[in-house]
This record gives C-alpha cells, sequence and structure tokens, in this order.
C-alpha cells in the first residue's frame, strides 16, 4: 500500500493540474470501491473548482469550491493518471477508457485525471470542509512528520508508555501519521535500533533521535518518486526509484551495509508484516 512518500508524489504530481481547475464533468462508473461512493457524488462535483490540493498523512484532500473536500485513498492498487495537455509542456493524447477506470474527472484546461483502480481497494469520500478534522478516518491521526507538532520531545512522551515492539509503536497512526512498513524498517536501521525492542526499554536519547531520521528517509523517498514494488505508479505512469536505496527493506540474506559490520539482513514477522534488520547492528 502507498506510504506517505508515494501518495505526497502523487498530489505534486497533480498539483499543476488540478489545483485551480473547473471540473466541468465527473463520472462515477461503479456504485463502489472499497465502501461505497457518496451519494450523487458525480452530480456534487461537476462544475466544482478545485481550490487546494492537499495531503494528510495517506490521504490526498481536494478542497472544493462548493464547500466539501474529496477524500482519495489509492488503496493496494489505485492509480492517478492524467492525460490531455493541460500545462502546455508536452502532449498526452486521451487513452481509451479502461476496465478498472472508476472515477474520471474532466477539467477546463483540457486535462484528464482518471482514478484506476483494478483492486478496488482505494476510497473515495466528500465531507464538508470546515468538519474534515471530525471525519472518522482524519480524526484518529496523529501528527505530520514534517509538522512542528512532531519533534523530539513529543515523540519521546508518545513512545516511553508503549510496552510494544518500536516497529508497531511507529506504525500506528495515531502517533505519527503516514508511515508505514518500509519507510519504519529503514529508519529503524538507520537508528540502530531493533524492530523487537520495546519501546518503553528504549532510551529518551534514542527515541528522540528517531524525529530527524523519519524526516530524513520519508525527505529522500518523496525526492525520489516514492518506491514502486509492484502497483505504485507516479500520474505520469513512471515509477517511483526509492527502492533502489533500499538498505534494509526486502533484503533478507543480504550482507549489512553499515561499516565494519559483518551481519547479514533478517526477516521477521511482526503482526503480519515483515522487518527486515540487521541483528548485529540493531539492537
Amino acid at each position: 500500500m502507498p506510504e506517505l512518500p508515494e501518495v505526497e508524489t502523487v498530489r505534486r504530481g497533480l498539483l499543476p493540474v488540478m489545483e485551480g481547475a473547473n471540473i466541468t464533468r465527473a463520472e462515477v462508473n461503479r456504485p463502489d470501491l472499497r465502501w461505497p461512493f457518496p451519494e450523487n457524488m458525480a452530480q456534487r462535483l461537476t462544475g466544482d473548482t478545485i481550490t487546494a490540493l492537499r495531503r494528510r498523512s495517506k490521504y490526498i484532500l481536494a478542497d472544493l469550491s462548493g464547500g466539501e473536500t474529496l477524500l482519495i485513498h489509492l488503496g493496494m492498487s489505485g492509480r492517478i493518471l492524467i492525460s490531455g495537455d493541460p500545462l502546455g509542456q508536452f502532449h498526452h493524447d486521451h487513452p481509451a477508457p479502461e476496465k478498472h477506470d472508476h472515477v474520471v474527472f474532466h477539467l477546463d484546461n483540457g486535462g484528464r485525471v482518471t482514478f484506476n483502480d483494478p483492486r478496488r481497494f482505494g476510497a473515495m469520500d466528500l465531507i464538508p470542509t470546515d468538519r474534515l478534522d471530525d471525519h472518522k478516518l482524519i480524526r484518529v491521526l496523529g501528527p505530520e512528520p514534517f509538522g512542528n507538532a512532531f519533534n523530539e520531545a513529543y515523540l519521546v512522551a508518545a513512545l516511553k508508555p508503549r510496552r510494544s515492539p518500536i516497529k508497531s509503536a511507529l506504525l500506528d497512526q495515531k502517533i505519527v501519521a503516514g508511515l508505514g512498513n518500509i519507510y519504519v524498517c529503514e529508519v529503524l536501521y538507520r537508528a540502530g535500533i531493533s524492530p523487537l525492542r520495546q519501546a518503553a526499554r528504549i532510551s529518551e536519547t534514542r527515541l528522540a533521535s528517531l524525529v530527524p531520521l523519519i524526516r530524513d528517509v520519508l525527505g529522500e523517498a518523496i525526492e525520489a518518486g516514492g518506491s514502486s514494488l509492484r502497483d505504485y505508479r507516479q500520474t505520469d505512469g513512471e515509477l517511483g526509484y526509492f527502492q533502489h536505496a533500499f538498505r534494509v527493506y526486502d533484503r533478507e540474506g543480504e550482507p549489512c551495509q553499515s561499516p565494519d559490520c559483518n551481519g547479514e539482513i533478517s526477516r521477521v514477522v511482526q503482526s503480519g508484516r515483515s522487518s527486515f534488520y540487521c541483528p548485529l547492528c540493531q539492537r
């Protein structure tokens, strides 16, 4: 499932095409994805202008001139693709509709934005913008990793009482929004902390050191366009490239990349997810 860097990459790709554009026509080609689409969604979107395109955790948020916000979640296989030439920079003819093109936005700048999702694990919802923070998916989220509220004092206070493994604690979206399995593995490797360590047993200094490392790893992944493992693509159809910079994720049995370490990467399963780490370097 796309994590924060992949979703932010998609948002940045959509930004110059969608923000400020008017939706001249919206098509909704099925009644649901992970859950039913909002009632009369196509009619509610048609004619509205997208006033801002934001991200919260792993959700893209399109604020609309009619006072609602469209929440978009990519799910496991959701892709958002741009066609037409709205920026006057290159030409992509509108492709023929595909079987899994579930929602299509026709924009007044000549662009077409298509949400394609073969497995239908994605989701969309329409929420009054002034009540967005009360939505069931938004109200449970912790601070954004790049926001001021996410700092060393906050993270130490949030993690120190936790008796669960540090890996599980960092995956808790109530503690920090947007972190997923790949990037938690990479962060803990750089910190030299075993994913098996109980959060409460890690020193405050080491817990505090996670804040800049989280930002570094996420920032590097965003600059690389995210990580493409199976389904993820950018809005122009290109792959992300951060997977080529993985130091530990999906490298089971390979030598540890830390200088002067003779260990090799191991894999364990925690709560149904694979954790990759070096038993010698990470303690």
